[in-house]
């Protein structure tokens, strides 16, 4: 559905987008991350055609997005960054010049038009003018306008940025339910987002792709996966670390907390493999009074942060 080939952006002496390859089914729902200056707005507006690559190519449901442009956009719904709209407008009039942009008429004018106002819950504000709308009333307005003419693609830069909790939970949920005809791409900085929705994790680091996998790879990369955290009574408290550190499979132990006169401890896995077994045999073998004991996830921020250090201080 989206296929990036060598996509190469400078700025002058600066290269803003470095060599990224990548393809994007339909189904997928890639997000795109990195820090900020890393170059995911630029790839996102190279991928769209508003802004002209120096180098690589894009096709977009196998039209090329500088030979065939006209028709590789019209597969594309895109929001971009700020969800820019004309000020004076209203929703309803903006929606409607959009669609007649995307050549819809008739029945099925209406029918889009009716459609996406209603999943985008804007009904309330139509006939506001956009200038005065909240910041999470622009974006959805912004949203509308990407889904009018629904595409095959949707290239989608911070969907959720001010938005509340309960809007947030609604925007992923449509995401979510117009993956399976779609390729989508994402770019977002709330790492829970990608949990949520994302079936595929690209993280962007001065220009360049410094990872290309699931969630759940990008989560086994934390030295948090598949550790375990043990609270204990604090009678119970003696030699544990000492039999948690000498249990085969542990790498290292941490006292992480003391909570009621009791006793927390994180133990890490080697080689990211499990270890509660083990550690539940321990708490039986020692009759030890354990308040709370559980697994870790990976903590995406913590492997997010180690992968892009490197690009603080990068391009925009």
């Amino acid at each position: 559905m989206i296929s990036v080939k060598n996509l190469t952006k400078r700025f002058g002496n600066i290269t803003a987008v470095d060599d990224v390859t990548l393809e994007v089914e339909r189904g997928e729902v890639l997000g795109f991350l990195g820090p900020n200056g890393a170059g995911k707005s630029t790839t996102m507006k190279m991928v769209t055609g508003f802004l002209q690559p120096t180098g690589g190519s894009v096709s977009v449901c196998g039209h090329d997005l500088t030979s065939d442009a006209i028709r590789a956009k019209e597969q594309i719904g895109y929001l971009p960054e700020g969800a820019p709209a004309y000020p004076d407008m209203t929703p309803r009039a903006f929606l409607g010049f959009i669609a007649d942009i995307r050549g819809l008429s008739g029945g099925e004018r209406s029918a889009r038009l009716d459609e996406v106002i209603a999943k985008t819950h804007i009904e309330n504000v139509l006939d506001q003018s956009i200038e005065t709308l909240s910041k999470g009333f622009k974006r959805r307005v912004g949203l509308a306008q990407a889904i009018l003419h629904d595409p095959p693609v949707l290239v989608l830069d911070e969907p959720t940025d001010g938005l509340d909790p309960n809007q947030k939970h609604e925007v992923r949920t449509l995401i979510r339910d117009m993956a399976k005809d779609k390729a989508i791409v994402l770019s977002t900085h709330i790492l829970e987002e990608v949990e949520a929705l994302c079936t595929r994790v690209i993280i962007i680091a001065k220009g360049r792709i410094v990872f290309d996998g699931t969630p759940l790879d990008l989560e086994t990369r934390s030295r948090h996966h598949n550790a375990v955290s043990i609270t204990l009574r604090p009678e119970s408290t003696k030699g544990v670390r000492e039999a948690l550190e000498a249990l085969e499979g542990v790498s290292s132990v941490e006292d992480i907390s003391r909570e009621s006169g009791g006793f927390s401890y994180m133990a890490y896995p080697s080689n990211g493999q499990p270890i509660l077994g083990s550690i539940s045999q321990l708490v039986r073998d020692h009759s030890w009074e354990v308040d709370d004991l559980h697994v870790e996830r990976g903590r995406l921020d913590e492997v997010f942060r180690e992968m892009t250090e490197a690009s603080e201080g990068g391009r925009s």
